[in-house]
Parts: C-alpha cells; structure tokens; sequence
C-alpha cells in the first residue's frame, strides 16, 4: 500500500512560515543581548562577567553588589567608554544593514549597497574639509567633523536626486548612474583634500577607514532619532517595498504611487546612511552583506527582512568592533578594515554557491 503523503494547506504553510520568522527574530534578539554583554567586557580594561553585573548592580540599585568590588575607574570605562561604542556599533549596523536592504530592494540589485548613490562620497568630502581646514565649529556636542559629514552625505543625497529628474519623475537607471558619477567626482575632490591634508593626514584616512574610537553619548543620542524615524518610515511601507520587486508597471497597476515611493525610500535610507557616516566614517560590507544573507535564508519579503537585517547589521558590527579593539590591544584597527576583510571574502562565497539563486522573487 502506498503511504499518504500529507500535504499541509496554503493557509497553515503561511501560519508555519509566520512561527519560523518570529522565533528567527527571537533568536537574533537573543544573540544580540548576548554580543553586546560579551563585547562591553572585551578590550584593554576586560570585564568579567560579575564585574559587569555588579557595575549594573550599583546602576540601577544604587547599593553594591555582595561579594564584588568594582572601582571608580573601572564605572567610569564601562559607561563613558565601553557602553556608548557598543550602543553606537549595533547602531550604525542596523543603519546600514536596513540602509542596505532598501537600496537592494529599490534597485532591485543584490549587489547595491548603502553608498550606491554617493552619500559616503559626500560625507566623507564633508568630513576631510573639516579636518584639512582645521574648522573649530561646534553645534549641541558635535564637532566640525561629524557635523560636515552629516550635511555633505544629505547635500550628495539631494543633488543626486535633482540631477536624476526628469520632469515629474526618476527613473531608477538615471539614479544609479547620476549616484555613480556624483560619488566618483566627490572621490576625487577627496582625494585632493587627502593631497593637501599634510600633517592632518592620519586624522583623513583614520576616519575613511571607519571606526568607533570616538563614540560618546552624544553620537548614541543623534543615531537613535534618525534610526528610529529611518527604519519606521522604510517599515511602514514594506509592503510596497515588496511590490516594487515585481517592477514599476506592475507596482503601478496595484495602485502604487510609484514616484512618491521612491522619494520616500530614498530620503529614509540615505538619512540612515548620512547619519552612520558622520559619527563612524566610511565602514563598508554591513550593508552589502547582511541584507544579503537574511535574503537567502528567509526570502525577499520586506516585513521580516527589514528588522532581520537590523539585528544581524548589529550584531556583525558589534562582533567586528570588537575584534578590532582586541586583536592587537592596548592598539585597535579600524573597524572598516575588519568588515572589508570579514565581508569581502564572505560574500564571494555566496556568489560563488549561488550563483543562479533567484534573489527577488515576489513574496
């Protein structure tokens, strides 16, 4: 007798995909908590695990934690050193992670990243100008740096955008191209600052290698707005995110105001980007690799990729500040050098085992 096969219905394959997700998301929750108390413990002042309790202990009780002493010094390394960069890590991650999944999603290319459109190249014009001319401004905390950054990666972001127009609408080949040309003159007026930096050289190329040696609070307290607001307005319009994958046309016919979305999306994530920049500097592959591989492990449907991405872009950047802290302490590496060599590699991999993948198939 032949056995019964049991097939289930659409509708419970649905319901059981829908689990699967949630306990993938809590899972990343999870594995998040936990990179972020072991990577607070790691680097040249290492904290045990009931040295961390007891500081949080004291925290958030105000009396010491029985049997554990912990100094004034080592207080003020976990929360005026430690806690801010790890706060900033997972962060710019997820910045550039939800960055990076809307870019691919929006093109509807795997292989486009954050900086496609030139907001790196941009931010880091602004950036270089504030160190080679040795600009003293301050604004709520900030320095010239972060401040320069900031609007240069919005200024790319809005120039890029106007030159792309045509009449009431942008087509997304003009974008991609007008980005790419945008980026490559701005690389080159950077590299002239580079030229003439002189003395300030190390300061220029420290900060476009990407790193988180200079995080504070004040930079934790910028990138939290603008995440939240970022991720929110990109979230709320996953659904359309998705029917975009199908193309313009099609999206069109659904009842898409196609042009609108595309302002949207684009204002959302280079927001992120511009953001993550100014208080990193350049950290490339989070936001090419990570949405890459939530992709291949769970589909394209935006609704779960989009939060996946942002705990899997903290988590990875967490890990690889981490790493470059450690590996050669008391010294540290720059972070972007990490993801590059983490990254890279990683996703040729990929590419290589997936090469006939269909990565934007429909949800």
């Amino acid at each position: 007798m032949l056995k019964k096969q049991t097939q289930l219905s659409p509708e419970k394959e649905f319901l059981q995909a829908g689990r699967r997700k949630k306990i993938l998301l809590l899972a990343l929750c999870a594995l998040l908590f936990l990179t972020f108390i072991y990577s607070a413990g790691i680097g040249a002042a290492s904290f045990g695990k009931k040295e961390i309790i007891c500081i949080l202990w004291e925290k958030f009780t105000g009396r010491p934690f029985p049997g554990v002493q912990v100094t004034a010094a080592q207080r003020d390394i976990f929360f005026q050193i430690r806690l801010p960069r790890v706060f900033l890590a997972a962060l710019v991650g997820a910045s550039l992670a939800v960055a990076g999944a809307t870019f691919q999603g929006f093109f509807r290319n795997p292989l486009a990243d954050p900086y496609i459109i030139g907001v790196s190249s941009g931010a880091a014009l602004g950036a270089s100008f504030a160190v080679v001319s040795g600009l003293s401004l301050g604004l709520a905390g900030f320095s010239a740096v972060p401040l320069l950054a900031y609007a240069g990666g919005l200024a790319t972001m809005i120039l890029v955008y106007r030159v792309s127009r045509q009449g009431d609408t942008v087509p997304i080949l003009m974008l991609l191209l007008a980005g790419i040309a945008v980026s490559a003159f701005l690389s080159a007026l950077v590299s002239l600052s580079v030229y003439f930096a002189g003395e300030r050289l190390h300061q220029v190329v420290f900060w476009m290698m990407g790193g988180l040696g200079a995080a504070k609070w004040s930079y934790v307290r910028l990138m939290i707005p603008y995440f939240l607001v970022g991720f929110g307005i990109i979230y709320y319009f996953a659904r359309e995110l998705n029917a975009l994958l199908l193309g313009e046309e099609t999206a069109s016919y659904l009842g898409i105001d196609v042009e609108k979305l595309k302002k949207i999306f684009l204002a959302a994530a280079s927001l992120l980007v511009a953001a993550a920049v100014s208080t990193s500097g350049i950290i490339g592959f989070v936001g090419l690799v990570v949405p890459h591989m939530v992709r291949l492990v769970a589909g394209p449907d935006h609704r779960f990729l989009l939060p996946a991405s942002a705990l899997c872009g903290a988590i990875l950047l967490i890990g690889a500040d981490t790493l470059a802290r450690s590996i050669i302490a008391p010294a540290e590496l720059p972070v972007g050098i990490i993801t590059a060599l983490l990254g890279a590699p990683f996703f040729l991999y990929l590419l290589r085992q997936r090469r006939k993948i269909k990565y934007f198939d429909a949800a």
